[in-house]
Parts: structure tokens; C-alpha cells; sequence
């Protein structure tokens, strides 16, 4: 019989266990297509999801995901999110990193301009962060010192003034003293009015630069020493010719340390501003913007933890100077007012229920709203109120329904900033409760109002994601080259408008400012 021939399988076989070209380089268990086929350029997110095209929710310079071939030719895999990996790295690029990282990064998909954007926000929230810690405090010192004061009264606190720095609508501060770690600190002493007692949310709301933080809390017999302006006996102000002999004990009341020492409420400034609004109407209304910024800031902290503002009032807003003065302030010296100060929100209470659904038509709800302090769900209501008393514009409840067309009050055009403060007043004021601005709206519009983009960048191009993108980018540039010419001298440390600046930057997006400036200048 004729012997028959070698069996194909083990060619097969023999043909399979060849060395292809490159597979020294291939990583144990790789199962990618060769080259030469389709697939073997297309990312693999593409792959998994059947498209062509890279999805739309990721922006152009955004890293993307590692081609297949990069994988069979033995780069290392050990980034287990492709997407994220480049932008964390990039976080941590600085001038002294070396060469080879920046050469893979420069080989990326992203290219150079995915790297300059990316390091650009990276700067930007590291400045933020550093600029937010100067102006509040490192948070562990803060700790510290609150353990340090826990069980301390009046005894081991040195009263610096006898008059209350500040009186709000709730409370009376007072200046006072403390030596820790061989300085000499300064807080306010916060001495609650007997009608006002919804102070017990207040130790637990977080560190923010609109919020007071509370250092401490006791109860003791106020000092013989301390004036409680409007309060009958011999303490308060004013001569009384019925004062009695034998004074009486002063009350035993709850006091707070509050790390911030006020030196005047939003009502006090907006009393003494008439005249800076006349001759500096510009410098006063971007004041104004700025301090209703940081209002809404705080409140959106505050509904983020389900607190309200108690009474948000001009005379329970606290106004605390800062250490330096902004940039854009400093060339203003001769005018006192026009130095930008922190708004802090001081009194709080918890949220029981959510907002009650409300109608178009409740047009006594409105009123309510505007005549007396509200339920946190007008807290819109009351930011309207205020642009309008910040404006120096009557908005009490008389001068509302003495309107037969039912309008509200004009607010004279005096700077840049008058029309969208007015168009601002009427969308938080709106009757219908479904067409008002919620705050987060407010606080993105005052930030268009103060840093652009402003309407005549749409005079000559269409209103257009691509157009906002690219102004961003450019604004981002200019603002860390602005940062770095103006604190690269002796110039003083950024200042609070500085922070506002850099945390509007910092979070915008393209989609929010197609959306603002359609409606605010609509």
C-alpha cells in the first residue's frame, strides 16, 4: 500500500507558530487585528459603540481613546480609563517636567492644543484654590483653633471695644481677643438679639467664603462693660433720668465666635453709597454686581446642604473688608467706597419641606414675597428685591401695586451694567413662578454682566457654540498672562475679585454661555 500523504492540519499548524514581523513587541494574550484590516485604526470606544465619528459630548481636543495598534506594538497599558488618564496627568504638568513625558503627551490625539487648554484649567484650579485659602484661612488651622476654644467664655477673651463693630437685623457683634500659639487673633463675639434664636444650624455648614464660619459657642453673663444698643437699662445708648441705683445683672445669653469680624450690614452700605452711585455710577453698579455674585454663591452652597437663608435682608447680609485690596480696585484709592468687601449670609435655618408647587396666577404669593421675608423658595423673589435696593430704586410693596399696568419700577440706565441688572431684577421678579431664573441662572448671569462675553462679540459672527468656545479659550490665555504680569512683580497677592474671576473661568462651559447670552440679551 502507497504510504499517504502528511496530513494539512499540521502545516497549519507549523504555518501559525511562525514569528510574524513585530510580534516580539506583542503583549502576551493580545487578540487585536492585524494590520491591514479596518478596525485596526478606529478607537475602541468607537468599536464598542458601532460609531465612526467621535461622540458628541466630548470636545474636540479631548483626549481619546488609544488606538489598537498602539496596543500590539507593546506600549504599556496600565491606564485603566484612557479618557481620564491624560487629563489627571496633565494636573500635574509643571515647566521642570521632563522631556520624554512631554513628548508623549505632544503624540497624543489631543496635540499641542489639547495639552495647552488642559494645563491652562489645571492652573486655573489650582489658583483658585490658593486665592479661596487666603481669603478664609487654611481649614486645618481653623479646626485647631475651634479645639482650642471649646469651653471658653468671656474670662478668657479680652473685649477689644465696648460698642458693638456691627449690629444686624438678628444680632450685635463685638470685637474681641484671643492669644493662641504666641499671636494675637481677632473674631467677633456674635451676642444674638432676644427675638432671634435659629442659630443651631450654623456649626454644621462647611467652609465658604460667603458663608460666616463659626469658631465656637457658650453661654455665659454678658461683661458689665459691653453696650447693647436699644436695650432699656444701663447699658444702652442714650441719656435716661429714671436710671435706677443698683444696676441689674446682666443677662445670661447665648454667644457666638464667628471667624469674620463685620464692619457694616449690605443696608448700612447702601445707605452711605447715594452719592458714590451719582458720581461713580460705573465703579458702584460693578459693586454691586459683585456683591450680588457672591450672594448667590453662598445660597446655592447653602441649598446644596438643605439650609436657607433666614431673612434674607440687607440688614442680615454682613459686610467684612478684606486684607488687600482687588486689582481692578487698587487704581481707586481716593474713592473709599469703592473697595470690594465679602458678603456673608449670617443666619440660617433648616429646609423641612420642599418647595410647594405654585401656580401662574398667584399673584398674592408675589406680593407676600416682596412685602416681607419668604420661604427659601423665594429666595429669588428677595435677590430681585435687592438689585432694585442695591440700585437705590424704590421696590416696596406700595410702590408695586401703584402700578395699574402692573410693571415694575424702571431703574435708570447710569452705566454698562443697568441693563442686565434690569433684566436680571425681572426675570428673578417674574409673577409666573415657572418663568423666574432659578439662582444658579442669577449667579451665571452677573458673571456675563462682570466678565463677558458681552453683546458685541456677536455684532459681526452668529451666536455659535464654536465662537463662545474659542472666545473662552482665548479669555482663559489672557487671564493666567494677566495673573502672571501683574504678581510677578511686587505687586500685592490677588485679591477677592480675583477669586470670583478665576472661579468663573475655571467651571464655564461653551453650552452655559450659548444659554445665558440668549437669555440676557434676548
Amino acid at each position: 500500500d502507497p504510504r499517504p500523504p502528511p496530513l494539512p492540519k499540521k502545516q497549519l499548524q507549523r504555518a501559525e507558530s511562525l514569528p510574524e514581523p513585530g510580534s516580539s513587541h506583542r503583549l502576551h494574550g493580545d487578540a487585536e487585528p492585524r494590520a491591514g484590516s479596518i478596525l485596526y485604526s478606529i478607537p475602541a470606544a468607537q468599536l464598542r459603540h458601532g460609531e465612526g465619528a467621535p461622540p458628541r459630548d466630548r470636545p474636540s481636543w479631548a483626549p481619546k481613546k488609544p488606538l489598537i495598534k498602539s496596543q500590539s506594538l507593546g506600549e504599556p497599558l496600565a491606564r485603566s480609563s484612557p479618557q481620564e488618564a491624560p487629563s489627571a496627568s496633565l494636573k500635574e504638568l509643571t515647566f521642570g517636567t521632563a522631556d520624554g513625558e512631554l513628548g508623549q503627551l505632544l503624540e497624543s490625539p489631543a496635540g499641542v492644543c489639547g495639552v495647552v487648554l488642559g494645563c491652562q484649567e489645571a492652573s486655573l484650579a489650582r489658583l483658585s484654590a490658593r486665592m479661596q485659602e487666603e481669603l478664609v484661612g487654611p481649614e486645618e488651622r481653623q479646626q485647631l483653633l475651634q479645639a482650642e476654644l471649646a469651653g471658653k467664655r468671656w474670662a478668657e477673651l479680652r473685649v477689644l471695644e465696648p460698642q458693638p463693630c456691627c449690629q444686624s437685623g438678628d444680632a450685635w457683634y463685638f470685637r474681641v481677643g484671643f492669644t493662641w500659639q504666641h499671636s494675637q487673633l481677632q473674631f467677633a463675639a456674635k451676642v444674638p438679639k432676644p427675638c432671634c434664636s435659629s442659630l443651631g444650624v450654623q456649626s454644621s455648614l462647611g467652609t465658604h467664603c460667603s458663608i460666616q464660619r463659626l469658631l465656637g459657642r457658650f453661654t455665659d453673663r454678658l461683661p458689665e462693660e459691653l453696650v447693647l444698643p436699644g436695650i432699656p437699662g444701663k447699658h444702652s445708648q442714650g441719656p435716661s433720668s429714671e436710671e435706677p441705683a443698683c444696676p441689674a445683672p446682666q443677662p445670661v445669653l447665648q454667644v457666638l465666635l464667628c471667624a469674620e469680624v463685620p464692619q457694616q450690614t449690605l443696608a448700612d452700605f447702601v445707605k452711605g453709597s447715594h452719592a458714590l452711585h451719582r458720581t461713580s455710577p460705573g465703579h458702584y453698579e460693578r459693586l454691586g454686581c459683585l456683591l450680588l455674585l457672591q450672594l448667590c454663591m453662598g445660597l446655592e452652597h447653602l441649598r446644596g446642604q438643605n439650609v436657607a437663608q433666614g431673612d434674607l435682608c440687607p440688614e442680615n447680609l454682613l459686610l467684612v473688608p478684606c486684607p488687600c485690596p482687588s486689582q481692578g480696585q487698587r487704581g481707586q484709592k481716593e474713592l473709599p467706597g469703592l473697595s470690594l468687601p465679602r458678603l456673608l449670609i449670617s443666619s440660617f435655618f433648616k429646609v423641612q419641606e420642599k418647595q410647594r408647587p405654585c401656580s401662574s396666577g398667584q399673584e398674592q404669593d408675589w406680593s407676600q414675597a416682596l412685602a416681607a421675608p419668604s420661604p427659601p423658595a423665594a429666595a429669588e423673589l428677595n435677590v430681585g428685591r435687592l438689585i432694585y435696593q442695591i440700585l437705590h430704586v424704590d421696590i416696596s410693596l406700595e410702590n408695586i401695586l401703584g402700578f395699574r399696568s402692573k410693571r415694575l419700577p424702571e431703574i435708570p440706565s447710569l452705566s454698562i451694567y443697568s441693563a442686565g441688572l434690569k433684566r436680571l431684577a425681572t426675570l428673578l421678579l417674574h409673577r409666573d413662578p415657572q418663568q423666574r431664573v432659578a439662582i444658579e441662572q442669577a449667579r451665571a448671569v452677573l458673571q456675563v454682566l462682570l466678565w463677558g462675553p458681552r453683546q458685541q462679540l456677536f455684532a459681526r459672527s452668529r451666536r455659535s457654540l464654536a465662537l463662545l468656545r474659542g472666545w473662552l479659550q482665548v479669555k482663559r490665555a489672557l487671564l493666567l498672562l494677566r495673573f502672571a504680569e501683574n504678581w510677578g512683580g511686587a505687586r500685592a497677592s490677588p485679591g477677592l475679585e480675583e477669586w470670583l474671576c478665576c472661579q468663573y473661568f475655571q467651571g464655564v462651559t461653551e453650552h452655559t454661555l450659548y444659554q445665558v447670552t440668549q437669555v440676557l440679551y434676548a
